[in-house]
Order: C-alpha cells, then structure tokens, then sequence
C-alpha cells in the first residue's frame, strides 16, 4: 500500500479524514494536526510531531502504520510529495523558524543533507545513469539548462563539460530568449533539464520544446512525478528536501559530480592533455595565486 499512497500523495488527507472516526484519541489528534498543518508535519521526526501534538513517538509510528505504511518515514515521505512545489518561499521561510538557535541550523541542516544523499544513493538507478553517459558521448550537441536556484548546478556541470567536451552550451536567461538559444536543437542532440521543487516553468517548456525537436531529453530532479521527468527520456534522481527557504543543491550537485568523473574516466588520457594545457595558462596568466612563486621573487 505504501507506493499507491505515495503515488497519489493528493488522496492522502482523504484518506486520513476516512480512516479518522476509527482511531484512537491521540491518533486522531495527529490526525487533527496533519490536516491543518501538513506543510509543517512533513519535515517532522516522529518524536518532534508526538512532542507537537501531546502524544508519544510510538503514537505517531501506530498512527502511520494505522493508515496503511510500514513506518512513519513512508507516510513523512508522502506528506512530502503531497507539497512539493505548493509551499511558498514566505511558507518556508516559516518551517526555518523551527531552528530555535545557529548551531540547531547547523546541525539540522548538514543532517538534512546527509540524509537527503544517502536518499539518493538508494533512489537513482545505476542503469539509468550508465544510459545518461552513453547519451552524452552519442550527442551531436549538448545543452544543459537549469533556471532560478538550479542555474548553478547548471553552470557547474556545463563548465566541467565543455572542458572535456567540447560541444556544451549553457542556456540561461540572458539577452536572448530561452528558445532563442535553442533554435537549432535537433535529432541527435542531448538537452540536460535540471530543476527542484519550485520547478522553474521556462526548465519544462524547454524540456518540452526539446522532445519535440527529436532531441534526446535527460531530467536532473527529485522525483519520477517530476513534471521534468514526464518530459525525459531519462531521469537520475537526487533528493532535495529542505525544511527551509534555501533549497538543499548537495546531492545534485553530487550526482553532477559523479557524472563529470564518469565522463572524464571515459575521456582520461583526452582530459589529462586538456588540463595541462590549462595548468601552464592558469600559470602564464596568473589565474590563480602561486604561493611558492611569490616566495622565489622576493630573493
């Protein structure tokens, strides 16, 4: 039952509100709380809803297994599919309050990531990623777009790339329209959408104008329900949940990087030439600061 529930996320409070006239007086408190305020429940540990509510952490797992799950963390994920892209910056702004001090933001937030790759190590698909890689060397063209928040993963990935590569354009907003840059994608190009709830419009359009085109379409995102992903050929998923206003980029970025070294394994003695090359004109041009350097001319 729990992936039917998780797969239709917008039945859950219907469901809650059937099962409600047969739980117990503090199961039906949660139930109580859930219902109005959901958006807060979702980024709650069992202990931490039982302590909001009035009830014990046993509770709380008694109540998830009540509807249907194997444990809370199920029934915590679909409250989390239920409002992926719904909550507003100011309503996420709200859920950070719950960091009572700076090092409870510390603490809650590397936690937060750890446990959003360790997500995703057991979600992204081996074979799939295997399929991105091949795609990536069969392409003709590669563009690579991720808009808003997810501009930097794109512009990191796209970096690294053109480097290898070679035949990489970063399409962002600029002077020219999104589908300006665009304009020439065709069969045998490969076009990389990037994008996390709240996800960017323009991202999926581009998506959908890509597929059209006859180019092959690969989706970076959180979810297969991704509307990224209903545009994919492909999709490599990274967890991004975030109990806050700044959205969590470190397993994306993680999976990007694990792409990067994959395509340089591929590419090894190609990149190895490449880079020195890049190493003697970062030195010639001053690109970085060389310490031993500065020590030689001052004797």
């Amino acid at each position: 039952m729990d992936k039917e529930i998780i797969d239709e996320g917008k039945d859950l409070m219907k469901l809650i509100q059937t099962k409600f006239s047969r739980l117990s007086k503090g199961q039906k408190l949660i139930s109580v709380y859930i219902l109005k305020s959901y958006d807060k429940a979702a980024f709650m540990t069992a202990a931490k809803l039982g302590l909001s509510v009035g009830v014990s952490e046993s509770t709380v797992v008694r109540f998830a297994n009540e509807l249907g799950f194997s444990g809370y963390p199920t029934l915590q994920r679909a409250l989390q599919e239920l409002i992926k892209n719904k909550l507003t910056t100011v309503q996420r702004l709200e859920l950070s309050k719950d960091f009572a001090s700076d090092e409870d933001a510390l603490k809650g937030v590397l936690k937060a990531d750890i446990e959003n790759i360790r997500a995703t190590l057991e979600k992204i698909n081996p074979y799939t990623f295997e399929q991105v890689l091949n795609s990536i060397f069969q392409a003709k063209n590669i563009y690579i777009i991720g808009l808003r928040s997810s501009t930097t993963l794109s512009e990191f990935l796209g970096f690294y790339l053109n480097v290898i590569l070679q035949n990489v354009k970063v399409v962002s907003y600029g002077i020219s329209d999104i589908f300006e840059q665009m304009i020439n994608i065709h069969e045998g190009d490969l076009v990389i959408g990037i994008g996390f709830p709240r996800y960017a419009a323009k991202t999926v359009d581009a998506l959908d104008f890509s597929k059209a085109r006859g180019a092959t379409v690969v989706a970076l995102t959180d979810s297969l329900l991704s509307p990224l992903a209903t545009k994919a050929d492909y999709t490599l998923i990274a967890q991004s949940n975030m109990a806050s206003f700044v959205d969590s980029l470190v397993a994306p970025l993680s999976v990007i990087n694990a792409l990067i070294m994959a395509v340089g394994m591929r590419e090894k003695e190609n990149v190895s030439n490449i880079f020195g090359s890049l190493e003697q004109i970062w030195q010639d041009y001053n690109v970085y600061s060389y310490n031993n350097r500065n020590m030689d001319d001052e004797y």
